[in-house]
C-alpha cells in the first residue's frame, strides 16, 4: 500500500515539477546568443568549487553565510536520507548497497539533519530581525516575496522533523538503515520518546512518517520550479555559466556597432524583454531575493528608487509574463493560440508570486495577461507601463557593488547598460546634462569639452622636462612607460595636481616615460557607461589606432576608469597592452628601495576604494601598502571599505548627470569618512578626487567638517614623504 501511495505522489510530483523545468528550459533558450560562456573549462571548474561547493560568496557574511552553508551541505549530503527513504517504499529493511549500514552514515545523516534545523533557526532569527514592516528600505528584504520565503522555511523544516520521527520509528522497528546504533544519535533520541509505543505501532509510524517525508520533498520540489527558490537547480548552473574570470572589468562584449547601425533592422542594446540574451533570462530566473546587491548599492541607500534586486525581479516577472508570446512567436508554444497561452499560463508566469509593486520607487507594476504585456514598454515611468522606471535606470552608478555581493554571479551592470544603449542609440532618451558630455566627447575628444591643445599644461610647471611624443612618433626604447594622463589628470585642476605629483615621483625613481600630449583623446568610458557604445567604439578605435602606431606596450594609468578600459575592454578591439594602475607602479617603486619615504606625514588618513580600482579589478592593497610606508600617517578603515567599498557617485556616467533624488552619493561617503575625524581623505581616482572635494566643501561650509580636511591621492601623500624640489606642487 506504502508503495501505491508513494508512487502516485513521485509520479504527479515530477509531472508537475518537470512540466514547469521544461517551460523555464524553452523559454530561456528564446534569449539572445552570449559568445564565451564556456571558454575556460577549468576556470569555470574552479568557480564551481568554491563559489557553489565551498560557499565562498555566501561566507562572506558570515552568520547567515554559516547557515546556508548548513542547509547546502545538509540538504546534499541528506540525499543519502532521500535514497533510503525511496528504497523503504519496496523494502522495509533497505540501505544503500555497501556503505548504507555503516555506523558513521548514520551519524554523519543525524548530524547534517540537526545542522540544517539550525540553519533555519538562524534564517528565522534573520528575517524576523530584518522585517521590512518594521524596517522598510533599510531591510534587504524589502520587496522580497517574504510570505514565499516562510513557507520554504516551514516546508524545509517539515522535511527534517519527518525524517527524523521516520528514523525514530525505525529505529524502535529495527528498520533503521544503519541497525541499532546509537552512533545515529538524533535518530536515537527521537526514538526515545516512542518506546511507548509497541514495535507494531512504530511500524505503522514509520509508514506514516515515510510518506508524509516523500510527500513533503515532492511538494518542495514543486514549489521550488514555481518559486524564487528555483535557485537552488540554477544557481549552479548560472555560476558556471558567468564571465569569466570576473563578471566585473570589462562590459560584456558587442558586435562591432558600426556594422550593426548599417543592419535593416538592428537590435542595439536591449529595448524588449526578447532582446536580452539567454544568459540575462538565466540571470532573471536565477534571483533569490536575498537582497545583498540591495543592501550595498549607493544608489538604493541613498534614497534612489533603483534597487538592483528589484530591477531583476521586475524584469523576470515581465519575461514570465511575456512569455507565452515569446514562446508562440517562436513555434515553441506546440501550436497554441497565443492568447489562450497567455490565459493558460499566465498564473504560473510569475513565478508562484505576487509580482511586487513599490509606490515609492516607481518600479513597474502588476503584469497583466493579454496584448498589453506584449505593447508594455521595458523602459518607461508608470503612467507609461513601463517595466524599469527611467530614474531606475539613471540611478545606476556602475559600481558593481551588486555583482560583487550576488552570491549566484547575476550580472546586474551589464543588464542596466544594455538598456541604456538602447535609450541612447535607438530612443535618444536619457538626462539632459549627459548630451554636453557626450557632444563634448564628439567635437573635442574630453567630456569637459576643452580643446585638446591644453593637454600638456599640466606639466608646465614641473622643473624638469616631460617627453611628449608627436603624432606618428614611435615610443623610443629609452622609454619605460606611456603615461596615459586621461582627460580629468590633464584638464580638471584638482587632478591636475594628482599628474604633477606621480609625474614627480617617476622622475625622482628614475622611471623613463612619456605622454602622447594632444594625441590622447577620452578612452570612451563614460560613452560607454551612459549607453553610447557607437561614440565609445569610435574613440577606442582612434586611440588603438594612435597607440599601436606608438608601439605601445607598458602603459600607467592614474584614473581607474582608463585603466580599466585600456586593460579590460581595448582587447575585445585590437588594443592588448600590459597596463598598469599609478598606485601598483608606485607600490613596486617603495618595495625596491628606488621611492623612499623620508618625511613624516603626522596626519590620520582614511582611505576611499575607488570602485573601477577596487571591485573592477581588485587592486585593494597597493594603495594601502603605500600610505603604510609613509612616516606618521594613521591609517583608519571606514566599515564599508574593499569589497564592500561604498561609491563616491561619479561611476556609469553620473559624473555629468545632475543627482536630484535623495541624498547626493557622494555626501553619503564623505559623512561616513567624517565620522573617523581624519586629517586626509585619500583616495586613488581624479573622479573620486573631484566627489570627494565636493561634498567636504560642502561640509566645511555647513560647519559638518574641519577646515583642515583634505582629500588627496595617494601619490601625493607619497610625494609629500620625500624631498621634493623646490617648485614641485605635491598638494
Amino acid at each position: 500500500m506504502r508503495l501505491a501511495i508513494g508512487g502516485v505522489i513521485v509520479v504527479v510530483a515530477l509531472a508537475v515539477a518537470g512540466r514547469r523545468f521544461y517551460w523555464l528550459f524553452r523559454l530561456i533558450r528564446q534569449g539572445q546568443p552570449a559568445a564565451g560562456r564556456l571558454d575556460g573549462a577549468g576556470q569555470r571548474l574552479w568557480s564551481e568549487i568554491s563559489e557553489v561547493g565551498a560557499q565562498r560568496k555566501l561566507l562572506t557574511w558570515t552568520a547567515p553565510g554559516l547557515a546556508h552553508a548548513f542547509t547546502f551541505w545538509g540538504f546534499t549530503i541528506l540525499m543519502l536520507t532521500v535514497i533510503e527513504a525511496f528504497g523503504a517504499l519496496f523494502d522495509h529493511d533497505f540501505h544503500i548497497p555497501l556503505f548504507g549500514h555503516w555506523a558513521a552514515i548514520g551519524f554523519i545523516e543525524d548530524f547534517f539533519t540537526v545542522a540544517v534545523l539550525a540553519g533555519l533557526l538562524a534564517f528565522t532569527i534573520i528575517r524576523l530581525r530584518n522585517a521590512p514592516a518594521r524596517l522598510e528600505r533599510r531591510s534587504r528584504f524589502y520587496g522580497s516575496h517574504t510570505g514565499p520565503a516562510w513557507v520554504i522555511l516551514g516546508m524545509i523544516t517539515a522535511v527534517m522533523v519527518t525524517l527524523l520521527i521516520l528514523r525514530g520509528a525505525q529505529f524502535n522497528a529495527g528498520t533503521h538503515p544503519q541497525g541499532d546504533t546509537r552512533w545515529a544519535f538524533a535518530s536515537y533520541l527521537v526514538s526515545r520518546p516512542l518506546d511507548v509505543f509497541s514495535t507494531e505501532a512504530n511500524e505503522h509510524i514509520e509508514t506514516v512518517f515515510l510518506l508524509l517525508n516523500i510527500a513533503v520533498i515532492m511538494g518542495f520540489l514543486v514549489l521550488i520550479a514555481y518559486s524564487k527558490h528555483l535557485h537552488i537547480f540554477l544557481a549552479p548552473i548560472n555560476v558556471i555559466l558567468k564571465r569569466e574570470p570576473k563578471a566585473l572589468g570589462p562590459l560584456g562584449s558587442t558586435p562591432d556597432i558600426e556594422s550593426l547601425m548599417e543592419a535593416d533592422d538592428p537590435i542595439v542594446g536591449v529595448g524588449k524583454v526578447e532582446d536580452f540574451s539567454w544568459k540575462a533570462m538565466l540571470d532573471f530566473s536565477t534571483c533569490t531575493e536575498c537582497g545583498r546587491c540591495q543592501s550595498q548599492c549607493p544608489a538604493w541607500n541613498t534614497g534612489k528608487p533603483l534597487s538592483p534586486k528589484l530591477l531583476i525581479m521586475d524584469l523576470r516577472d515581465h519575461l514570465f509574463a511575456k512569455a507565452p508570446y515569446l514562446l508562440a512567436a517562436n513555434g515553441a508554444a506546440d501550436g497554441e493560440d497565443a492568447s489562450k497561452a497567455v490565459t493558460g499560463v499566465s498564473e504560473d508566469a510569475s513565478g508562484g508570486h505576487a509580482v511586487h509593486h513599490v509606490p515609492e520607487s516607481g518600479f513597474g507594476r502588476v503584469p497583466e495577461p493579454g496584448q498589453a504585456q506584449v505593447d508594455r514598454p521595458l523602459v518607461g515611468t508608470e503612467d507609461e507601463g513601463g517595466v524599469i522606471d527611467p530614474d531606475v535606470l539613471w540611478s545606476c552608478t556602475n559600481c558593481g557593488a551588486c555583482v560583487e555581493q550576488c552570491p549566484v554571479d547575476i550580472e546586474h551592470v551589464d543588464h542596466i547598460v544594455d538598456m541604456r544603449r538602447y535609450q541612447v542609440m535607438i530612443e535618444s532618451s536619457f538626462p539632459s546634462e549627459a548630451g554636453v558630455m557626450l557632444r563634448n566627447l564628439e567635437n573635442n575628444g574630453n567630456p569637459w569639452g576643452v580643446s585638446p591643445r591644453i593637454r600638456t599644461e599640466w606639466a608646465e610647471d614641473l622643473p624638469f622636462e616631460v617627453r611628449v611624443l608627436d603624432e606618428g612618433e614611435p615610443i623610443p626604447d629609452d622609454v619605460e612607460y606611456l603615461y596615459w594622463v586621461g582627460c580629468a589628470g590633464a584638464i580638471e585642476d584638482r587632478a591636475k595636481k594628482v599628474s604633477r605629483a606621480f609625474a614627480e615621483l617617476l622622475h625622482t625613481a628614475g622611471v623613463s616615460f612619456a605622454i602622447l600630449g594632444s594625441g590622447e583623446t577620452c578612452t570612451g568610458d563614460p560613452a560607454r557607461r551612459l549607453g553610447n557604445e557607437y561614440l565609445f567604439q569610435e574613440l577606442a578605435k582612434a586611440n588603438i589606432e594612435v597607440l599601436n602606431a606608438a608601439g605601445a606596450k607598458k602603459i600607467v594609468a592614474t584614473c581607474p576608469h582608463c585603466f580599466n578600459s585600456l586593460a579590460n575592454e581595448y582587447p575585445a578591439l585590437g588594443g592588448a597592452y600590459e597596463v598598469i594602475h599609478h598606485t601598483q607602479l608606485l607600490g613596486r617603486l617603495v618595495d625596491e628601495g628606488k621611492l623612499v619615504p623620508v618625511q613624516p606625514v603626522d596626519s590620520s588618513v582614511t582611505y576611499h576604494d575607488p570602485c573601477f580600482l577596487g571591485r573592477h579589478n581588485e587592486v585593494y592593497t597597493p594603495p594601502r601598502e603605500i600610505l603604510g610606508s609613509i612616516p606618521g600617517i594613521r591609517s583608519q578603515e571606514m566599515h564599508r571599505c574593499k569589497e564592500r567599498g561604498f561609491c563616491c557617485g561619479a561611476g556609469g556616467a553620473r559624473m555629468w548627470m545632475e543627482e536630484k533624488i535623495g541624498k547626493r552619493v557622494n555626501v553619503e561617503r564623505v559623512d561616513e569618512a567624517l565620522a573617523l575625524d581624519p586629517d586626509i581623505v585619500s583616495t586613488a581616482c581624479p573622479f573620486c578626487i573631484v566627489m570627494l572635494t565636493d561634498a567636504v566643501t560642502e561640509k566645511k561650509q555647513s560647519g559638518g567638517a574641519k577646515e583642515s580636511v583634505e582629500v588627496l591621492d595617494v601619490s601625493q601623500l607619497l610625494a609629500r614623504s620625500l624631498a621634493a624640489p623646490a617648485g614641485v606642487d605635491a598638494s
